[in-house]
């Protein structure tokens, strides 16, 4: 019997898992003929959306309740590996699309430990239910706004854009400088900080519609790689936002954050089945193509000679390193009961994250290397898979940065802020 595609990183799919993921193998054929044009336009292929939609995966990790397929993380990892091996570009922006299910999921967690007094559970269970119900329900495409180009040295993410309370709702004003799914999804998930305050506890969370006014677009996005993903950004002029479409309670946020298992909101290790996904058709299309090219003077395939020999089991060593890092991180986040703490697991994710990079990125290398020149062509496989796995390099943090927080950690017991905010 033909594997599933997920197989690879899950050998151990329960007949639940492998029904949703036959789902996404159904799709496969359609996202890898596209892939090649949308890379070249730099421009994400809108009718996706459909594909995705009709095959009910955009409500893949909402509970069946809301109208959704009732995934977990390795559901969205297993799709998101299988999509990287057809068009990682989609795969990313499906992930950020997928991610946004956390301010749903881990608000009902929330309040389920606790961690919200009576009169603001009601708000809180009602913006988590909105999340889910446009996911699963609504089978809406939805776009996720944190990053912005503002750095801090104390945390990943640093947010400038404010919410300012005004009659019936807010008023936001700031930049997202990335994004996947801009101009594309129905809707805006956008994170700011309420005005006149000056750490994380002032974080709240809109929902803001794509056309709505005072929404524009930033510069179109033209990247080295994962050019087909979208994700240029938004600028927020005086955009009003109903209180119903807002979770504007001071910590609120930050209290989703804590419910959170492992990395961030829970599911970044999806972000780096990605970029396994893609390292793996990489290897695959070099193995194939120096398989069924011959020596002329021997009629030997050219993978049996002593060069590529060398390069083939490097790719499969390094191959197999990133998949080792992922499942183990993936384990640590989904396993019950738990294996780790918080901590430990945060650690874990430090480390996997970068090495599971650099390993595919690897492979990328040797299989140009391996097919030669005809390898670096733009618009073949292995260059553009080559350009999308260089973004997972300094996608989030390099792997340089996540081994010094680690170190950090250890020392110090302190765990590096996952976001601070712009002080008035």
């Amino acid at each position: 019997m033909t594997k599933l595609t997920a197989e690879f990183l899950f050998d151990d799919l329960t007949p639940a898992e492998k029904a949703r993921a036959e789902r996404v193998e159904s799709i496969l054929p359609e996202l890898r003929a596209h892939a090649e044009e949308a890379d070249a336009i730099g421009r994400f292929y809108e009718p996706h959306r459909e594909t995705l939609a009709k095959a009910g995966l955009l409500g893949l990790v909402i509970p069946e309740e809301y109208g959704g397929l009732g995934g977990n993380l390795r559901d969205l990892a297993a799709a998101t590996f299988a999509m990287g091996t057809a068009c990682p570009s989609t795969a990313l922006a499906y992930f950020f699309h997928c991610s946004t299910s956390s301010r749903g999921l881990l608000g009902l967690d929330a309040i389920e430990e606790g961690k919200f007094s009576e009169e603001e559970i009601p708000v809180v269970k009602a913006f988590a239910e909105n999340v889910l119900h446009r996911m699963g329900t609504k089978n809406q495409l939805l776009g996720n706004f944190a990053s912005e180009t503002a750095k801090s040295s104390q945390s990943a993410v640093f947010i400038s854009t404010e919410a300012e309370k005004v009659d019936g709702g807010w008023k936001l004003n700031g930049v997202k400088s990335f994004g996947c799914n801009t101009g594309v999804a129905d809707a805006y998930l956008v994170a700011a900080k309420l005005k006149g305050y000056d750490t994380a506890e002032g974080l709240v969370m809109f929902f803001v519609p794509r056309e709505a006014e005072g929404v524009k677009e930033r510069p179109q996005w033209d990247a080295l790689g994962m050019r087909a993903t979208a994700s240029h950004g938004i600028i927020l002029e005086n955009v009003f936002v109903p209180d119903e479409e807002s979770l504007a309670i001071p910590g609120a946020f930050v209290k989703l954050m804590q419910s959170s298992r492992g990395s961030l909101m829970g599911n970044q290790p999806a972000i780096s089945a990605i970029y396994l996904g893609a390292a793996k058709q990489a290897y695959d299309f070099a193995l194939e193509k120096t398989m069924s090219m011959k020596f002329e003077d021997s009629g030997k395939p050219i993978a049996t000679s002593a060069f590529h020999q060398e390069l083939i089991g490097k790719m499969t060593v390094e191959l197999e390193t990133a998949r080792l890092w992922l499942r183990r991180q993936i384990d640590l986040e989904t396993v019950e009961p738990p294996i780790a703490s918080k901590t430990e697991v945060i650690q874990h994710w430090r480390m996997a994250k970068g090495t599971a990079s650099e390993a595919c990125f690897e492979v990328a290398q040797l299989a140009m290397k391996m097919t030669g020149t005809s390898g670096t062509a733009n618009r073949g496989v292995i260059a553009r898979m080559l350009r999308d796995i260089a973004m997972s390099l300094v996608m989030a943090f390099p792997a340089e940065r996540g081994r010094l927080e680690v170190a950090k950690s250890i020392t110090d017991g302190q765990e590096t802020k996952s976001f601070t905010v712009k002080q008035d």
